[in-house]
C-alpha cells in the first residue's frame, strides 16, 4: 500500500514464483515496469474507481483555499478571538478561470464540477479532447502550457508522473502565473519543483497553494511549506473514501486471482 517492500531486482530474484503485482490507485511511477515484465510478472492498478473521489478532492482544495477555510476555522475556534474582522476576505470561485493541466479522466471530472461553479475552463493536455467533450464542459484547449498559466486564477494539476512531467511546474512556470493565482496539486508531489514553490509562496510570486501530494510524504516536520499560512496540505487522500477504498481492494484481489489462475488480468498495465 505504501510502496513497501520496494520491488527491485533483489526482491524479484528472491520471488521466482511471483506472477502478479497489484497496485492500488492510478500512479505506477513507483514500479519498474520493464524490470517486472522481464521477470514475467504482470502488473495491475485501479485507475477508474479513483477518478470521481479525486476530482471531488480537487474541487474541495480549490474551494478551501479560495475561501480560506482552514484559517477561518482556526480563527473561529481560537481562545484569543474576540471578534471576526470585517476585512477578512477570500477570493471568488464563480466566474474565475480554472486551468487544468492534464485532461484525462480525473481532469475532465474536475471540469464537470467547475462548470457548475460557472468557471471559465482552460486545459492543457498531450492531446486535444473531442469538440463535443470540450463543448459539454465549456473547456478551451491551450496547446502551450504557458498560455494556460498566464490566464488562470487557479491552476490544477491532474497529470500522471512520468519523466516528461517530473517537475513540470518549476520557477519559470510559477513566474508565468498571476500573482493572485493558486496552484492545486492532486497528481504527484514530484510534478512540482517544491523548492521553487516554497520560494514563490514566500515571495508572493503566486498567492497560495493547495496540495494533496508532496515529496516526501509526509514532509519533514521542519519543512518550510508547513509554516506558510498560504498553503493547505492534506495527506494524499484523493481516493480516501470508504466505498472507493473497498472497491479498490476488491479490484486488486480480482487481478491477483486472475494472475494466479493464468487468466487475463483485469486492468493490466502494459
Amino acid at each position: 500500500w505504501y510502496h513497501k517492500p520496494v520491488i527491485n531486482e533483489e526482491l524479484l530474484q528472491g520471488l521466482p514464483n511471483l506472477k502478479v503485482v497489484a497496485s492500488s490507485g492510478v500512479g505506477i511511477d513507483h514500479l519498474d515496469l520493464k524490470l517486472l515484465s522481464s521477470c514475467g510478472v504482470k502488473v495491475s492498478n485501479t485507475p477508474f474507481i479513483v477518478s470521481t473521489d479525486t476530482a471531488d478532492m480537487g474541487m474541495a482544495l480549490l474551494l478551501a483555499s479560495s475561501r480560506r477555510l482552514v484559517e477561518g476555522h482556526e480563527m473561529a475556534v481560537s481562545p484569543d478571538t474576540e471578534y471576526f474582522p470585517a476585512d477578512w476576505l477570500g477570493d471568488e470561485v464563480s466566474g474565475a478561470t480554472l486551468g487544468i493541466v492534464g485532461m484525462g479522466t480525473i481532469g475532465y471530472k474536475v471540469a464537470e464540477r467547475a462548470k457548475a461553479f460557472e468557471m471559465k475552463i482552460l486545459y492543457h493536455n498531450r492531446n486535444q479532447r473531442k469538440k463535443e467533450e470540450e463543448s459539454a464542459v465549456g473547456a478551451v484547449y491551450c496547446k502551450k502550457i504557458d498560455d494556460l498559466l498566464q490566464q488562470s486564477d487557479f491552476v490544477l494539476l491532474a497529470v500522471n508522473l512520468t519523466p516528461q512531467t517530473h517537475k513540470l511546474i518549476g520557477k519559470r512556470e510559477l513566474e508565468l502565473m498571476k500573482p493572485t493565482a493558486t496552484l492545486i496539486n492532486i497528481s504527484r508531489g514530484l510534478v512540482v519543483d517544491q523548492d521553487a514553490l516554497v520560494e514563490a509562496l514566500q515571495n508572493k510570486v503566486i498567492k497560495a497553494a493547495a496540495l494533496d501530494v508532496t515529496y516526501p510524504e509526509p514532509l519533514p516536520r521542519d519543512h518550510p511549506l508547513l509554516k506558510l499560512k498560504n498553503v493547505i496540505i492534506t495527506p494524499h487522500i484523493g481516493s480516501a473514501t470508504k466505498k472507493t477504498r473497498w472497491i479498490m481492494m476488491e479490484e486488486m484481489a480480482e487481478s491477483i486471482q486472475a494472475g494466479l489462475a493464468g487468466l487475463p488480468v483485469p486492468r493490466e498495465v502494459l
